[in-house]
């Protein structure tokens, strides 16, 4: 069984009268209040070898990433989110916390996806099991030879989801994908990812940017494709630009806890400021095992389940910050 448990102040919280809301899941954005989200408990070692299974720089540190685990669900839950905790699943499975790569949530229900990183593909049924057990309609699942992560997946607005290209999310997958989200009425925008340094690394579209308000996104302009920035200006965007040295540190990766109210992790201190002098709030937690030894930040940490919905004005757009 998935193990579920949850924690927060209250089990369901009051959101707008919106059907998708009324059934407890949904929400089709990346930055409306986040109401409830799913998290997993980080696996305990046992092989050993787990650093070089996962391309880890290190060896996991238990005791460490449940540590920094708990802190990070404390901060969202006293923050107004409910949080449904999954167990860890089977020995080995150390990439399982990073929930939002396995399934896409939409008002109709979750699409199971297939990670291109093949030690990863357990996660999957774990996932079904998820969503099973919270009675949350599957409406597909992406099959060989299709791969699609859901690090790869950011929604633009409530009817389209761009979708990142590379080593992790294939064409296959994304014709699949397209498929499935046309039938609730989604569209898919295509964007290729950079080589970066290869395919052993974890590069996703998320790493790149993450929405942090309407059509305002933290963003590494110099490796995201001129055709996709170009597409989400016309669209309205702008972008908070971070420096070159804080990528390492996934300053790029950021969860909205509500339009300007951030969680990125704490060692980002330039783009932090960027955010604050913006007139944003940012809230940063730790996570040297969590985060940096697994490389994952808090939107992968995250499979957000219900989010309010937004009703997009003109004054909801920000200049530029200067980079």
């Amino acid at each position: 069984m998935f193990g579920l448990r949850r924690e927060g102040k209250k089990a369901f919280v009051e959101t707008s009268a919106e059907v998708a809301n009324e059934r407890g899941y949904g929400g089709q954005s990346m930055v409306a209040p986040l109401k409830r989200v799913v998290v997993r408990r980080p696996a305990i070692s046992g092989t050993g070898d787990e650093a070089a299974m996962f391309n880890y720089p290190h060896a996991p540190d238990d005791a460490k990433a449940l540590a920094e685990h708990q802190a990070f669900i404390d901060i969202l839950t006293d923050n107004g989110t409910e949080v449904l905790v999954g167990d860890p699943g089977p020995d080995g499975l150390h990439d399982a916390i990073f929930v939002y790569d396995t399934s896409l949530v939409t008002d109709e229900g979750v699409i199971l996806l297939r990670p291109g990183k093949e030690v990863r593909r357990p996660e999957v049924a774990l996932a079904a099991e998820l969503w099973t057990e919270l009675e949350v309609p599957i409406l597909g699942e992406i099959e060989e030879p299709g791969t699609v992560e859901g690090g790869d997946l950011l929604w633009v607005d409530s009817t389209t989801v761009a979708a990142g290209q590379g080593y992790r999310t294939n064409d296959a997958g994304l014709d699949q994908l397209e498929i499935f989200l046309r039938t609730v009425g989604v569209d898919v925008i295509r964007t290729q990812l950079p080589y970066w340094t290869g395919p052993d690394d974890c590069l996703h579209l998320l790493s790149l940017l993450s929405p942090v308000a309407p059509r305002v996104a933290v963003a590494n302009l110099k490796l995201m494709s001129v055709a996709f920035v170009e597409e989400l200006r016309i669209r309205g965007w702008t972008f908070i630009e971070i420096p070159d040295e804080e990528f390492a540190t996934q300053a790029t990766n950021v969860l909205a806890l509500a339009p300007g109210k951030l969680l990125m992790l704490k060692d980002n201190p330039i783009t932090i400021q960027r955010l604050r002098d913006t007139g944003y709030e940012v809230i940063t937690y730790t996570g040297d095992e969590l985060s940096h030894n697994r490389a994952g930040g808090p939107t992968c940490l995250t499979n957000p389940m219900l989010r309010d919905r937004l009703t997009l004005v003109e004054s909801d757009t920000v200049e530029d910050a200067d980079a």
